[in-house]
């Protein structure tokens, strides 16, 4: 008994011990965080989340009482996040197919909807075959790793999306970076790339910071001369740019110049969530047998498919809302411009208002919500330093009114802070 009682005396010290280091370790961890989160206040880059307490929209009510509030800092658009049809198409998918599959694509996770939408996507984008992931970040991540090996070589611009680089990394190809849409530089990397077996050069179609737009013709001139295929990021240029909102190459006439594009759901199409990747049916089937994020996260809820589904519906019958959106576009730029502000970018509704300072994008955004316009200040390192702006996004639901009433915050802020 007396051996028992000694066994169990030196297990319960032994589980003190372990606990005491425990928690040494979780305080030292603490600390540790604690003094980055306090660096991030000092800097004036710290991060709120507002909660919103309604619908997605140009007008918002805010939780905590702030209501009235013109919402200027969404991806939505096309104003299709709160589309009465949008919402209808996707209460029918969630009563016919239920709440979610419970699993992988390949395992008893595919539905007739989720087939129907891949096929609905290729179409629009004029492609062979899609692929649908739970996020565009998910189909980033995925397809690099999956198409590229040692023997390969991938050339991104330098200011690509964080999901591009992060599928970059992830992918065992030789990997060269070229200066910001600098085509001297992209085509000296092609040169130094002619040594290995395939060429890619991946971009965003629309950069999402700055608003502005590869040069694409370029690109695919150069792709062509050095024997590369062209990879774009379409996430904040499908549904509204080109003469009928299929994105950036249709905007510049190299539809068939462009060998994959992913894209997202989330934004212009729905507003919900889900990412794809269009391209060649042999990619596709590829990606469906080795794409990580493909094989081993659940398959889109079916309300999300039948959301995307009936924007894509919407889209396909009328231009006539991304007609809308590029006219709001222009007032909203021409407007802060004749008011002394810099605005980057050129044609698109992410309308970045150039300030410099991080500190200042705060404070000033801070005060235009106290004047009932929601927008985000952005500084690093979601941008560089030295570059922080407040992004204003111009979706199609908003008024002439809502663009002049923006603009005469920007004014009053912009003045009391020094900015103009």
């Amino acid at each position: 008994m007396w051996r028992v009682a000694a066994v169990r005396a030196l297990r319960g010290g032994g589980a003190g011990v372990s606990r005491a280091a425990s928690g040494a370790a979780e305080a030292q961890l603490r600390r540790r965080l604690e003094n980055e989160l306090e660096d991030i206040r000092g800097a004036g880059t710290w991060k709120s989340e507002r909660v919103i307490a309604s619908r997605q929209g140009p007008h918002l009510r805010l939780a905590g009482g702030g209501a009235g509030i013109i919402n200027f800092c969404a991806n939505n658009y096309l104003g299709l996040s709160s589309h009465p049809e949008v919402i209808r198409a996707a209460v029918e998918a969630l009563e016919k197919f239920g709440a979610g599959l419970s699993s992988v694509r390949f395992i008893c996770g595919t539905q007739s909807i989720h087939k129907d939408l891949e096929e609905k996507i290729a179409h629009f984008h004029q492609r062979e075959d899609a692929i649908l992931y739970a996020s565009c970040f998910d189909a980033n991540t995925g397809i690099f790793e999956a198409l590229l090996t040692p023997e390969d070589a991938v050339l991104s611009d330098e200011l690509n999306h964080a999901s591009i680089i992060d599928g970059i990394r992830l992918c065992k190809a030789n990997k060269y970076r070229y200066k910001h849409m600098d085509m001297q530089d992209l085509e000296a990397k092609l040169k130094e790339a002619q040594k290995h077996r395939l060429r890619l050069v991946a971009t965003d179609g629309a950069f999402s910071m700055d608003g502005d737009i590869a040069p694409l013709r370029e690109i695919c001139q150069l792709a062509q001369r050095y024997d590369a295929l062209v990879f774009i990021d379409e996430c904040h240029a499908t549904g509204f740019l080109g003469p009928s909102g299929r994105g950036t190459d249709e905007l510049l006439g190299v539809m068939d110049k462009v060998t994959i594009i992913n894209s997202t759901l989330g934004k212009a199409l729905g507003g919900a969530a889900g990412g794809y990747t269009t391209g060649p049916k042999p990619l596709i089937d590829l990606l469906r047998q080795r794409s990580r994020p493909y094989l081993f996260s659940n398959s889109l809820p079916p309300a999300v498919v039948g959301c995307a589904s009936k924007a894509l519906d919407l889209l396909m019958e009328s231009n006539a809302i991304a007609l809308s959106m590029a006219a709001k576009t222009q007032r909203f730029r021409s407007k802060m411009a004749a008011a002394g502000f810099t605005i980057s970018g050129k044609d698109h509704p992410i309308c970045p208002v150039m300030l410099g300072d991080a500190r200042l994008a705060s404070v000033m955004a801070e005060d235009m919500l106290n004047r009932g316009i929601y927008v985000i200040g952005f500084s690093y390192p979601v941008v560089p330093k030295g570059k922080a702006r407040i992004r204003v996004q111009i979706s199609a639901v908003h008024s002439d009114e809502d663009i002049d009433r923006c603009v005469e915050a920007f004014t009053e802020v912009g003045r009391k802070h020094g900015a103009l």
